[in-house]
């Protein structure tokens, strides 16, 4: 310990509650992450057994209590972790290995900038609800799920099977496909609200129009929001855009993949399907904006206030927030049991020949509204 002091000597108090803070913030946003993609893997379960008249995850018991199925995520990961991790004689082990692990870590690290809330003052520090606030927000969240392409790739060519190599090639040229379109659909947002920094973003759409409606980014870029889900559920490559793994055709770029690497794939795509959502309330939805509730309550139109605690104003739109995040995951869920899958040429035709062009439209359009409006 004394030869540590001279080191702690030159640390910065506030360098340590900032990395204190910041720990328990990457803590409780991750871990509520990972509690909720267990339960999402449940929910779609059940989900489609109500709309296939089903009956649905019923048999994992404890004590002879079921609770729903609810005990079945927890079955899952002991079975998966009991299972043989096989691995090709032919395949290359290191990026075998390597592919599901660049798969996860993109899309866990997009989290890191989306606000789940303002902000809040313990004993006068300033706390942002927000791992990392950054300017280019927006920017940094494409870029870097852009990576989980190379996990897609690599895991059909690691395997060395052909049937996984051309899941992976359909994988590779639809994720970087809907990347692009994905991208061009927030453009119109972004000239919008004039910045890519998605507290900003946020902040903006508590603004009220006319004095009464919320300015979320769904009333201004109405177009843009269907878009910008289309777009993400394809990169997701959830149906009706599975394409890469087409059971009738026997392929898929983890189809080599056994025990808990199969399952860091699985885990991958609910988790993304978090990600869609938080990002489609971020943008669209007023994130965690609750209509007339300001800092120090409810404002409401006709002049009326009530006051409210900011503890209570914080938890409030906290929970707003991930009231909102798990409406779009459902929404998101019931689409996925809803549309028929698509055709790999259907799926590219959809995002160079429908996506692509409409949201160039739609810059346009906006970019035409904003000059007649003197905003440019």
């Amino acid at each position: 310990m004394e030869r540590l002091k001279p080191f702690i000597a030159l640390l910065d108090l506030d360098l340590l509650l900032f990395m204190a803070v910041s720990a328990v913030k990457v803590g409780f946003f991750l871990g509520a992450v990972m509690g909720f993609t267990a339960f999402l893997t449940w929910v779609e379960r059940k989900l489609s057994s109500l709309m296939q008249d089903r009956v649905g995850p019923n048999r994992a018991s404890i004590f002879g209590f079921t609770l729903l199925g609810l005990f079945h995520p927890i079955a899952d990961g002991i079975k998966l972790m009991m299972k043989e991790d096989f691995v090709p004689a032919r395949a290359s082990k290191v990026l075998f290995t390597l592919a599901p692990v660049i798969t996860l870590v993109p899309v866990l690290a997009a989290f890191a900038v989306i606000p789940f809330g303002n902000y809040i003052e313990i004993l006068g520090y300033r706390v942002d609800l927000v791992i990392a606030r950054l300017p280019l927000g927006l920017l940094y969240v494409l870029a870097v799920s852009g990576f989980a392409i190379y996990g897609t790739f690599l895991a059909g060519w690691a395997s060395k099977s052909n049937f996984a190599l051309l899941g992976a090639l359909r994988g590779a040229a639809q994720m970087i496909s809907y990347e692009v379109t994905l991208g061009l659909t927030l453009v119109g947002l972004m000239m919008v609200y004039g910045t890519a920094d998605l507290q900003q973003i946020v902040l903006a759409q508590g603004r009220l129009l006319f004095g009464v409606i919320p300015a979320w980014g769904v009333i201004y870029q109405f177009p843009a929001f269907l878009l910008f889900l289309t777009a993400a559920m394809a990169e997701n490559k959830r149906t009706p855009f599975d394409v890469v793994e087409g059971e009738s055709e026997i392929i898929g770029y983890f189809m080599e993949y056994s025990s808990m690497r199969f399952a860091i794939f699985m885990f991958a795509e609910f988790i993304e399907i978090i990600l869609v959502a938080m990002l489609a309330v971020t943008l669209f939805l007023g994130g965690w904006q609750i209509p007339y509730l300001g800092e120090a309550g409810f404002l409401f139109p006709c002049g009326r206030s009530i006051a409210i605690h900011p503890y209570a104003v914080v938890l409030a739109q906290m929970a707003a927030f991930a009231g909102k995040t798990a409406f779009m995951c459902w929404a998101l869920m019931t689409l996925r049991w809803t549309v028929p899958r698509f055709r790999f040429d259907q799926v590219m035709k959809l995002a160079w020949q429908g996506i692509l062009p409409l949201s160039l439209l739609n810059i346009l359009v906006t970019g035409l509204v904003l000059l007649l409006a003197g905003k440019l």
